[in-house]
């Protein structure tokens, strides 16, 4: 230790200082701030790929791959000896895991993706919390006190989300916000897009309903961890066994329907950075991120800062895709924001008022604890 010490040089020691210097709680905001960009980056990024023609079957293969030759070895060894035998049980509940969590999930958002815009699937994301909510409250993993205040806001929140959904789904609605209109602008635009490969004809209704499954199975994926974890108490290898089940399953898919060699060539070095950036950062390193912000500042603060994604996303998307806004996204997006602080403040609530009667809120804690660790958790602190 004092060899290393002695070894490390100045300038890294005085920027761990520095990062110590800082309050815990400013940290947390800061690793969620950074998370949220890396996702908001992430649907831009994509966005602009299939711009380029990559297939949307053979990209979620190349993306696992990357997540899992990351998580695989770190699982390895961090949970090596606390990892339960693997038995039949639990090999066909992460197939279904890797079905839900990544074959459909990552599937339907792309092809939602293509069809719609980087702003309208980061809005229809937000919805995933109440989903997750209103699943765990159908199996009877979450209570719902309807002579509360705490749950008639989560019931609520609940079905201001699916409304914003909806809206965002059926109505469309007139250009709020658009690029510029002169010439020399239209020339740049129609002339970045065309390199791109934009396609103007979009089937923006299928786009949405393929996000809206997209949200579903990401709420199943959620839900379905409670059972998994509790008989597999090994989170590492669980993703890292979900990454793996997802590759073969994206792979049979993609290679019964992309028989082309073309398609499974990487033709540009803009695929490359797409690849590694969904492996690396918003797979891998967004799910340590989150870890450590769950474990540090309670797992409210993620569900907090999910609308943080979609105003990014909006940004991104205009400066460098030149999306548009419409009235029926803004006013989709405001729904479900609203329903999403709704349902926080009642598990809040809930919380606040289980304490006070020396109840336990919703769920056995070693059952119920995980499903809202990235969602809707009760606050820990």
């Amino acid at each position: 230790m004092a060899d290393e010490a002695a070894g490390s040089s100045p300038s890294r020691v005085h920027g761990k200082r520095l990062w110590c210097m800082v309050p815990e709680r400013a940290r947390i905001h800061m690793a969620l701030t950074a998370l949220q960009f890396s996702y908001a980056g992430q649907h831009v990024i994509l966005r602009t790929v299939l711009n380029m023609g990559v297939s949307k079957l053979v990209f979620p293969v190349y993306r696992n791959i990357i997540a899992l030759l990351l998580l695989g070895p770190i699982a390895y060894f961090l949970e090596k000896n606390d990892r339960p035998p693997l038995k039949f049980g639990h090999v066909m509940q992460f197939f279904l895991m890797g079905l839900l969590g990544i074959t459909c999930n990552q599937g339907l958002y792309l092809f939602g993706l293509e069809n719609t815009s980087p702003t309208f699937a980061s809005a229809i994301e937000n919805a995933v919390p109440a989903i997750t909510f209103f699943m765990a409250a159908l199996f009877r993993i979450e209570q719902v006190h309807l002579n509360r205040k705490d749950g008639k806001a989560k019931v609520l929140g609940t079905l201001a989300s699916v409304a914003g959904a909806l809206v965002i789904t059926l109505y469309k609605g007139p250009t709020i916000y658009g690029p510029p209109s002169d010439s020399q602008y239209l020339n740049q635009s129609h002339s970045r897009l065309s390199l791109l490969g934009d396609a103007k004809e979009k089937n923006w209704t299928l786009g949405c309903i393929c996000l809206i499954g997209h949200c579903l199975c990401w709420s199943s994926w959620i839900v379905l961890q409670v059972p998994v974890l509790k008989n597999y108490p090994a989170r590492l290898s669980v993703s890292s066994f979900t990454c793996f089940f997802g590759i073969l399953q994206c792979s049979a898919i993609a290679g019964i329907v992309e028989r082309e060699s073309q398609a499974w060539q990487i033709h540009s070095g803009g695929e490359v950075f797409a690849i590694l950036y969904a492996g690396v950062v918003a797979s891998a390193m967004a799910f340590a991120i989150q870890i450590w912000v769950i474990e540090k500042g309670g797992p409210v603060f993620v569900s907090v800062y999910l609308p943080l994604q979609t105003l990014l996303v909006a940004l991104m998307a205009s400066f460098i895709l030149g999306e548009q806004f419409y009235m029926g996204g803004i006013i989709g997006a405001v729904l479900i924001v609203a329903g999403l602080y709704l349902v926080v403040w009642g598990k809040n609530e809930e919380s606040k008022f289980g304490k006070e009667r020396g109840e336990i809120p919703s769920m056995p804690a070693d059952e119920g604890s995980f499903l809202f660790q990235s969602l809707l958790a009760s606050s820990s602190k």
